[in-house]
């Protein structure tokens, strides 16, 4: 697999670690060492999945995703030391992928930049996915795996990487109750229990998306102490 990867990191030894790791898995290593810099980068270099530090000089790096994302669904994965999970959780709902708690693994960071732009690729012109159908419709929601775009209504909703492939695992099963632990699995391919919150982020975005109450959704459905499942449609037209 291949990819430019924009790294923002103001310790230069933990840039010049992951960029070893990463060029030698195959991609492409753009860097910068604060938030104004990876805002620049990003424009003139264009980058296909961003490895963004929360704790960045001039620019922060949660700013950074939420500049970023006016503008752009590139994949970001966040890098943190901070013992404060809900920073972590604020960077999940400013629409980032995936995170990843320092210190980590240089080999496991390769890893969740594999899985996170594997699930951001589209197919090539003539190429099915032999996982998924290429589209998914329960109710009045629509997912064009092919394309990577979801619609409520016919109306298309922006939604990350993260987002868009735990809805189509919820979409696959309408009224399928799956715990955390299996959303995770089925959307990183690889089970991390320390990131079970994340999938609580990525619902609420998802609900916020699709327009639903949070005291009332009408789509993602909260099973108290088990996990969450797709509203099966009442005239039960899923396909």
């Amino acid at each position: 697999m291949s990819g430019k990867i924009l790294v923002v990191d103001d310790e230069l030894k933990m840039v010049k670690l992951v960029r070893t790791y990463l060029e030698a898995a195959g991609f492409k290593v753009v860097v910068a060492y604060d938030g104004q810099e990876a805002l620049n980068v990003f424009r003139h270099e264009q980058p296909d999945l961003i490895v963004l530090d929360l704790m960045l000089p001039k620019i922060d790096g949660l700013d950074v995703a939420r500049t970023i994302r006016r503008t752009s669904e590139v994949p970001i994965i966040m890098l943190t030391a901070r013992a404060d999970e809900t920073d972590r959780l604020i960077g999940l709902e400013l629409g980032a992928d995936d995170y990843v708690i320092k210190p980590f693994s240089p080999r496991e960071l390769a890893a969740r930049v594999r899985a996170v732009l594997r699930r951001a690729t589209k197919p090539s012109r003539g190429e099915i996915s032999p996982v998924r159908p290429r589209t998914l419709r329960v109710g009045d929601l629509t997912l064009d795996l092919g394309r990577r775009e979801a619609y409520v209504s016919g109306r298309r909703i922006d939604l990350t990487t993260a987002q868009l492939d735990l809805l189509a695992v919820l979409a696959q099963h309408p009224g399928q109750v799956f715990t955390r632990m299996q959303l995770l699995d089925a959307v990183q391919g690889e089970a991390f229990e320390g990131y079970q919150r994340t999938v609580d982020a990525h619902i609420k975005n998802l609900r916020r998306a699709l327009g639903d109450e949070a005291r009332a959704p009408r789509y993602i459905l909260t099973v108290r102490g088990v996990g969450y499942k797709l509203a099966e449609p009442e005239s039960g037209d899923a396909d």
